[in-house]
């Protein structure tokens, strides 16, 4: 897999929502998820945080089966820890509040289960979201975003009705952020590097980048060649991509091409760019 670093394709304007959005994924994460305070401080991951986080999750989390059935469960996380036939765990009980299946998926779009996760998310926004933003526009582009996710949050749904496992994180929203750079600037130049014993910088067109990408989404959606597939929504990111670029088509051919950079390969003029 490739960690991109940097696109050649300078935009016209400030993309202020794509700012916006990774603003608020960070500070949604840092400040409004239990646990993660504690664990900048030093603070311990016990029972009590897990039982917190858990609680959090079902609540505002998009969890498949709600989305299927248009219903909670009759039992929840409370927050709260105790002592059962099993041992210490998490007390349940039947949920205090009403939740919006629908308004969940929006919701569990700025939720992240972690550091790696977040940064991974917004690497991509950041790097990919700029190009996107300036050619739909502002406020377009905040609804493509969104459409893009709820895409993807149902359309994993639709692979796993009987699934009660929380959905969280904006990969699929970044999915199809993707999937419309793909169509509209498929020849721009992208700075990846490559683990190759040490990170190899090199320069490819988006079109093997992100085409790469979606074709290890596919591959990991179906299980092929990895273990513990199911703690990563990939069908969501494949949704998500495959929404994104339908989208983007009907732009496609009012769209200006990336201009041609000027050679520079690891840092050496190169005669003839990718």
């Amino acid at each position: 897999m490739v960690i991109p670093v940097h696109d050649l394709n300078p935009a016209r304007r400030t993309p202020w929502v794509t700012y916006a959005l990774i603003a608020a994924n960070f500070v949604v994460f840092v400040f409004l998820t239990p646990g993660v305070v504690g664990s900048l401080t030093g603070g311990g991951s016990g029972l009590a945080e897990l039982c917190d986080l858990q609680a959090f999750l079902d609540r505002y989390a998009a969890v498949p089966q709600e989305l299927i059935h248009h219903r909670m469960p009759r039992l929840v996380p409370t927050g709260e820890t105790g002592v059962g036939p099993q041992g210490p765990g998490c007390v349940v009980e039947p949920p205090a509040y009403g939740k919006s299946p629908e308004l969940s998926v929006l919701t569990a779009m700025f939720l992240h289960g972690g550091w790696l996760h977040l940064l991974g998310n917004m690497l991509f926004l950041w790097i990919f979201g700029n190009n996107i933003e300036d050619r739909m526009g502002h406020l377009r582009y905040l609804l493509f975003y969104l459409v893009c996710g709820y895409a993807a949050a149902y359309g994993f749904a639709l692979t796993n009705t009987g699934s009660s496992t929380p959905l969280i994180g904006a990969s699929g929203a970044v999915a199809g952020v993707l999937g419309a750079y793909l169509v509209l600037y498929p020849r721009a130049r992208v700075w990846v590097l490559v683990p190759f014993l040490i990170f190899l910088p090199l320069r490819l067109p988006a079109w093997i980048v992100l085409g790469l990408w979606f074709v290890l989404q596919a591959a990991y959606s179906s299980g092929a060649g990895v273990t513990g597939a199911g703690t990563v929504a990939y069908a969501a990111h494949v949704v998500g991509f495959v929404a994104g670029m339908l989208i983007a088509w009907p732009l496609k051919p009012g769209t200006p091409p990336p201009p041609e950079p000027g050679g520079l390969l690891f840092g050496r003029q190169a005669r003839r760019g990718w």
